[in-house]
C-alpha cells in the first residue's frame, strides 16, 4: 500500500497541544530535520505560557515509518538498533518511533535505556546496520530528537537527512509487512565490558571526579572508571530527568565550574564531565582550571602521536589553531585536516581519510582502530585522558596543560537566529568578511589574510588570530569562537568586530556565553 493513499501519513504544519487532532494527526515541523540529526521541541511554552509543540507522538511514528522507508530505498538491510536517554518522555518517543519502524517492515532491536555510543556499539555487537537513538543530548528539557545512521560507524549527514525529510513531509513513506521487535537486555553490560577491556588497568593511582549532570551517563561512566582502577568521586551521577542542578553539557561554564569546585574540594587529579547522552567529555585539571575540549584534543593528540608517529588527525573549524601549529605535533609528523563542525561530519571525515582520531571543540572525539570503533564516545575520550596521565607519572594534568603553547580563546558564544533564517544569515556574514578581505581590512592593525568557508566563515589575521561565525546545526543560533596565539587584546579585537557586525543586524540576537 502506498503512503499517499492514507491521509494520516501526511504531516500537518500546525496543531494545538491537548486537542483531539493533536492526539491522532502527525505534527512534524520541517526545521526539526537538521544537518546530521533531528531535534524538535516536544514540550514547550510560548510567551503567554501556552503549550507549544513542534512534533507529537503520531509525528514520531511517521518519522519511524519514513526512516524505515529510507533504509529500504538505500538498499540497507532494514534492521535498526533503537535506544533512549533518561528524559521523562524519551521512552514514549521511542515507542512511537518503534511502531513506525515496525510498520515499515523493519527488524527493531530495542536496547532500552542507553547512551548514544552504547547504541553505536550495539550496531557492531549485534551486527545490525542501522541505528536510531532517541535523545536531545544537552538540549533543555522539552526537546527531543533522534540520532540516526545506516552504515556503522557513520551517522546521517545532510544528504540522508534531506531525503528523510522529503519522505516524511511529502507523504512518501511506505507501509510494509514483516516488522519484528527484538528486545536486547544485555547490551549495557557488553558495552561496559568492552570499554573496560580497551581501558585496561591504570598503573598510576588517580582520583577522578566523574560529573554527569544527572544525565544518562551516570549509569555507565562511574562503573567503567572504577573498573580501570581509578578512585571515583561521583558528582550528580544519579539520573534525574528534571536536571536539578544544570543541563549535562560539559561545554557550558556552569557545569565546568561545578567540576572545578569538586576537584579542589576533593583534591582530585582530574574531573571528567559527560553530556546527557554520553558522547562528549569535558575536562577540568587538578588545579580547578577548565580546559576547553579542543586543547584537551591537542594534549591527547600529542600522546597518540608519540605512539603513532605521522598520525593523521581531523579537527573541526571551531577548534584551536594548535592542531596545525603545535611544535610537538609537527616534530612527530602529525597532520591535521580542519573540517566542518558536527559529529557526523567529523566521523565521516576521519573514516574517509583513514585518520587515527578526530576532535571537535564541543567535546565529540572520534577514535578509530586500534583505539576505538570510529564513533564519538565520551567514555572512550575519558579513557584517553587517563591513559595520557598514566603515561606521564611525574606530571599533573595542569602541568601537561601548561606544556602547550599559550593561546587566548573565547568560550563558545551563541546568538539567537531563527532556524528558517540562520543559513541565509551566515551566507551574508561570509560575503561581508570576504569583501573586507578583498578590501584589505585591518582588525587591531592586522590584515585579514585568509577566509575558510568550509563551515560558515573562519577568517584569520596576519598574526594567526582568527574568528569564526557559523550556524548551529541543532539549535536556532549562530555560533561564534575567537582565538589568538598573540594576546587577549587581539582575541578581543576580533570578538568586538564580530559582535558589532552581528549587532547591526535585526535578524540576530545578542551574543552570549
Amino acid at each position: 500500500m502506498h503512503a499517499t493513499d492514507i491521509d494520516w501519513l501526511k504531516p500537518v504544519a500546525e496543531l494545538e497541544p491537548n486537542t483531539p487532532d493533536y492526539e491522532i494527526l502527525p505534527l512534524v515541523k520541517p526545521t526539526g530535520f537538521r544537518e546530521y540529526d533531528a531535534r524538535w521541541l516536544h514540550f514547550g511554552e510560548d510567551a503567554q505560557g501556552c503549550p507549544v509543540s513542534e512534533i507529537n507522538l503520531p509525528g514520531v511514528r511517521l518519522l519511524g515509518l519514513g526512516l524505515g522507508t529510507l533504509l529500504h530505498e538505500m538498499g540497507v538491510r532494514p534492521a535498526v538498533v533503537v535506544g533512549h536517554d533518561y528524559r521523562s518522555y524519551s521512552q514514549s518517543i521511542k515507542q512511537a518511533l518503534i511502531s513506525g519502524l515496525l510498520a515499515a517492515g523493519c527488524e527493531v532491536h530495542d536496547i532500552g535505556l542507553a547512551l548514544s555510543p552504547t547504541a553505536y556499539f550495539a550496531q557492531f555487537h549485534l551486527d545490525v546496520p542501522a541505528v536510531a537513538m532517541v535523545t536531545a543530548s544537552h538540549n533543555d528539557n522539552g526537546w527531543t530528537g533522534v540520532k540516526m545512521g545506516a552504515n556503522a560507524p557513520l551517522t546521517f549527514g545532510p544528504e540522508e537527512m534531506g531525503r528523510l525529510r522529503d519522505i516524511v513531509l511529502d507523504g512518501r513513506a511506505r507501509l510494509r509487512g514483516g516488522g519484528r521487535l527484538v528486545v536486547q537486555p544485555g547490551v549495557r553490560q557488553a558495552y561496559i565490558d568492552d570499554l573496560v577491556r580497551r581501558g585496561g588497568r591504570l598503573r598510576r593511582k588517580l582520583k577522578v571526579v566523574c560529573a554527569c549532570g544527572n544525565g544518562t551517563a551516570g549509569m555507565f561512566a562511574p562503573d567503567v572508571l572504577r573498573a580501570m582502577g581509578a578512585e571515583v568521586v561521583e558528582l550528580h551521577c544519579r539520573p534525574d530527568h528534571s536536571f536539578p542542578h544544570y543541563n549535562p553539557n560539559p561545554e557550558a561554564m556552569q557545569m565546568l565550574r561545578d567540576m572545578a569546585r569538586a576537584v579542589k574540594e576533593h583534591e582530585a587529579d582530574v574531573a571528567l564531565g559527560f553530556d546527557g547522552d554520553g558522547d562528549r567529555c569535558g575536562v577540568v585539571d587538578n588545579e580547578g582550571k577548565e580546559i576547553f575540549a579542543d586543547k584537551i584534543g591537542v594534549m591527547i593528540a600529542r600522546d597518540l602521536a608519540r605512539k603513532h608517529p605521522g598520525a593523521r588527525l581531523v579537527a573541526d573549524v571551531k577548534s584551536t589553531g594548535l592542531f596545525a601549529s603545535d611544535p610537538v605535533l609537527r616534530e612527530l609528523g602529525a597532520q591535521t585536516d580542519y573540517y566542518k563542525t558536527g559529529h557526523s561530519y567529523i566521523k565521516r571525515r576521519t573514516t574517509e581519510l583513514g585518520a587515527l582520531a578526530g576532535f571537535e571543540k564541543s567535546g565529540h572525539f572520534f577514535f578509530r582502530p586500534p583505539l576505538g570503533l570510529g564513533y564519538d564516545d565520551g567514555i572512550v575520550s575519558a579513557i584517553a585522558v587517563l591513559h595520557m596521565l598514566d603515561a606521564a607519572p611525574d606530571k599533573s594534568m595542569a602541568e601537561l596543560y601548561r606544556d602547550l603553547p599559550e593561546t587566548f580563546a573565547t568560550e563558545t558564544l551563541k546568538a539567537h537566529c531563527a532556524d528558517e533564517e540562520k543559513y541565509r544569515v551566515v551566507e551574508e556574514i561570509t560575503a561581508h568578511y570576504q569583501g573586507l578581505t578583498a578590501a584589505g581590512e585591518r582588525i587591531g592593525e592586522q590584515r585579514i589574510m585568509d577566509v575558510n568557508t568550509v563551515n560558515g566563515v573562519r577568517f584569520t589575521l596576519e598574526d594567526g588570530t582568527w574568528g569564526l561565525v557559523r550556524a548551529s546545526s541543532n539549535m536556532p543560533e549562530l555560533v561564534v569562537v575567537c582565538e589568538s596565539p598573540v594576546s587577549e587584546q587581539m582575541r578581543d579585537a576580533v570578538l568586538a568586530h564580530i559582535t558589532a557586525h552581528l549587532a547591526s543586524r535585526d535578524d540576530v540576537g545578542e551574543l552570549k556565553g
